[in-house]
């Protein structure tokens, strides 16, 4: 991905989550020049991996397959220094846009609509080898447990959540012409180095082509502590 790209996207879902009155905490601000002097105190930044994180998951086209998202908090399983054991992010899907189906080993998550278009999330169990079974999946919902066939599509109006288990394939989507939607995002601990699975391959973080200065640091871009 082109820097000015990723510049461009971090902007608009600025925009987006300032539309829907979500405020962002403060380190999601920070400058690259500010990041400079950002001492030691501040590594659960660094370790966790908090902050901005735009792909397009290696594919080369964002607008048609990617995600923007900003971790807010997270633990660290790998880290007993950090005690939290739950993670929050805030993701934005565009209308037209999707991101790949997956899986995850070990996290449980709620995905909630938090405004903007309807999002759908098209479900499968896990068949042991990695491919999509194809048996019913039991969706759990803002309190209703009921059963659908392997690949519905979930409809998440704003306000709306679904649980996604481990082993839980889903795919998000967003409904045509619903518009774009901010999605949140509550979970045991996030890891997106080992605790996804892919069913097609894909790349987690894109190499940059640095044509213009960054507007906002990634989250794997943080300078040590000086």
């Amino acid at each position: 991905m082109k820097r000015s790209e990723i510049n461009g996207i971090i902007r608009y879902m600025e925009n987006l989550a300032a539309k829907h009155g979500y405020i962002l905490p403060p380190f999601c601000n920070w400058t690259p020049e500010e990041w400079k002097n950002k001492g030691g105190e501040y590594d659960e930044i660094r370790d966790n991996m908090l902050g901005w994180d735009i792909t397009d998951f290696g594919l080369g086209n964002f607008e048609k397959c990617g995600f923007a998202l900003i971790t807010l908090r997270n633990g660290n399983q790998h880290n007993p220094k950090y005690k939290k054991v739950y993670a929050e992010k805030l993701l934005m899907l565009k209308d037209g846009q999707y991101s790949p189906m997956h899986f995850h080993w070990y996290k449980s998550e709620d995905i909630i609509n938090r405004g903007g278009g309807t999002l759908l999330i098209t479900v499968y169990n896990d068949d042991g080898n990695g491919g999509l079974a194809s048996t019913d999946v039991t969706v759990n919902s803002d309190g209703r447990s009921y059963v659908v066939p392997a690949g519905t599509k979930v409809r998440l109006t704003p306000g709306e959540s679904i649980t996604i288990w481990p082993h839980m394939y889903h795919e998000f989507n967003v409904e045509n012409g619903s518009g774009d939607v901010l999605i949140g995002e509550v979970s045991q601990c996030n890891d997106d180095n080992t605790d996804n699975r892919f069913y097609e391959k894909v790349g987690r973080f894109p190499e940059i082509e640095e044509d213009c200065p960054p507007y906002r640091l990634l989250c794997n871009e943080y300078p040590t502590a000086g």
